[in-house]
């Protein structure tokens, strides 16, 4: 069962350390709350006009994690970072480009696993480009799978629908969910993403990277439609509203 509640809403609630909460920052920006786990996936807000009534300062983490170099997915980490003392998880190059900037972090490559307090984050391909801010190597794209005091779901990054997904719930097990670029042009589009939701295993998706740009912009109607008659549970998230799953 999904439902939505406001950020303050989430800010005043007593969480057990198991309630598993999924903040949605707008574009493919995540915050998810869980147990000891206070994490925030590609943040991207302050430059995302969508996202134009959320505060950065409400945002708080212990770790950022991010797919892959391009601004629309790591644009306020560096500003976060400053303000919370969170650590980097990413790639081998981006996180060195934070290094230089006397920012810590931890680099992983695909077939790594990042383990903290919180649980494991395994991080995984995905077929997309990377080029940091300043034109530098971003290193490879990829996808993580989070796996939280008994909740794991796969964040797939920018990426088409590539095969060898198949072998992601074989290397960590079922998913509870999926979230899965649905925009198209530069990433999956609905009938790719339905086809990824097929290859991890799961019945529920939650959409990123959506409606953003004109690029990417989708109908959300026909859109719902398509996963429905796959049997497959589409959420088109509201910015700095909160999954409850």
């Amino acid at each position: 069962m999904y439902y939505f509640r406001s950020s303050e809403q989430v800010a005043n609630a007593n969480m057990s350390e198991h309630d598993f909460q999924l903040i949605f920052l707008g574009h493919s920006g995540f915050q998810v709350q869980s147990g000891a786990a206070r994490l925030v996936i590609d943040p991207f807000v302050q430059g995302n006009p969508l996202a134009a009534h959320l505060d950065l300062n409400d945002i708080d983490c212990d770790h950022i994690f991010i797919s892959h170099g391009h601004q629309d997915h790591l644009a306020d980490a560096e500003e976060l970072v400053n303000r919370t003392d969170a650590k980097i998880v990413s790639n081998f190059e981006i996180v060195s480009w934070y290094g230089e900037k006397g920012i810590k972090g931890h680099p992983l490559s695909f077939g790594g696993t990042y383990s903290s307090d919180f649980g494991r984050v395994k991080y995984v391909p995905a077929w997309h480009s990377s080029m940091l801010p300043d034109g530098k190597n971003g290193g490879n794209p990829g996808g993580f799978v989070f796996m939280l005091d008994g909740i794991q779901f796969y964040f797939a990054g920018d990426t088409c629908v590539y095969s060898d997904m198949k072998l992601i719930p074989q290397l960590c097990g079922s998913m509870d969910f999926a979230i899965l670029p649905i925009g198209g042009n530069f990433t999956m589009d609905a009938q790719e993403a339905i086809l990824a939701a097929q290859f991890v295993g799961v019945s529920k998706v939650v959409g990123c990277h959506y409606d953003t740009f004109d690029m990417i912009k989708i109908d959300h109607a026909k859109t719902m439609r398509l996963f429905a008659d796959a049997g497959i549970t589409l959420i088109l998230p509201e910015i700095g509203k909160v999954i409850d799953i």
